[in-house]
């Protein structure tokens, strides 16, 4: 079973029927003892880090979160879900993470010619394996909406990159957790196949079988 956490800032639904059209079980909970408890975890997110964070604490989440991923079962954090993990982002301000990976959020500066947020498909390139990439093509196509991004302070954490007037950190991978820039639940096939390979993953880190297909 997968828990889904609920802070109010995610498209929540959209994620757990990908989980179920892959042949999964989700959850959606916002009771910290069920995330604490988990056995793999999911962070979504739609919106401003600021406000996320806010409405994390306001909850009681923080503290469920970061022990479950300190505890190495499986994470997969998602578009905003992936920004959170990290010590700081500068949204409308500065504003604390959960601090789990070092490193920053900042917001694009680009020239006239590319819009902010970059939204749309996009290519992504390996630059780290990843048991949840193990059936996913090189330079495959996964939709994007954001206008910030990840900086990570270690960049052998960085398992997926894309160009957008200059390359940025697309997804990063360590031990068990996995965090996606984009959002596979809106990837079609590349997208399902990453939440079929979570979805299968065992605590060790390898996914329960392979050879099987999200088609």
């Amino acid at each position: 079973m997968i828990t889904i956490v609920d802070y109010q800032m995610g498209n929540l639904r959209s994620v757990q029927k990908g989980i179920e059209r892959v042949g999964g079980q989700a959850e959606i909970s916002s009771d910290p003892q069920e995330i604490a408890s988990a056995e793999k975890l999911i962070l979504p997110g739609v919106g401003a880090f600021g406000d996320a964070m806010a409405e994390i604490h306001r909850r009681n989440l923080a503290a469920p979160i970061v022990d479950f991923i300190r505890s190495n079962r499986p994470f997969l954090g998602i578009c905003l879900g992936l920004q959170l993990l990290f010590e700081r982002g500068f949204e409308n301000g500065e504003h604390e993470g959960l601090g789990v990976l070092k490193g920053d959020v900042v917001r694009f500066d680009l020239p006239p010619s590319y819009k902010v947020p970059h939204m749309g498909w996009n290519t992504v390139t390996k630059r780290a394996d990843a048991p949840i990439l193990a059936k996913t093509p090189e330079n495959s196509h996964f939709y994007f909406v954001h206008s910030y991004y990840v900086r990570p302070a270690d960049p052998s954490i960085i398992a997926l990159e894309c160009d957008y007037g200059g390359k940025f950190c697309a997804m990063v991978r360590q031990d068990n957790l996995f965090a996606t820039q984009f959002h596979p639940e809106k990837s079609q096939t590349n997208g399902l196949q990453i939440l079929k390979a979570f979805e299968q993953i065992n605590p060790h880190g390898q996914t329960a079988n392979p050879e099987s297909s999200a088609t």
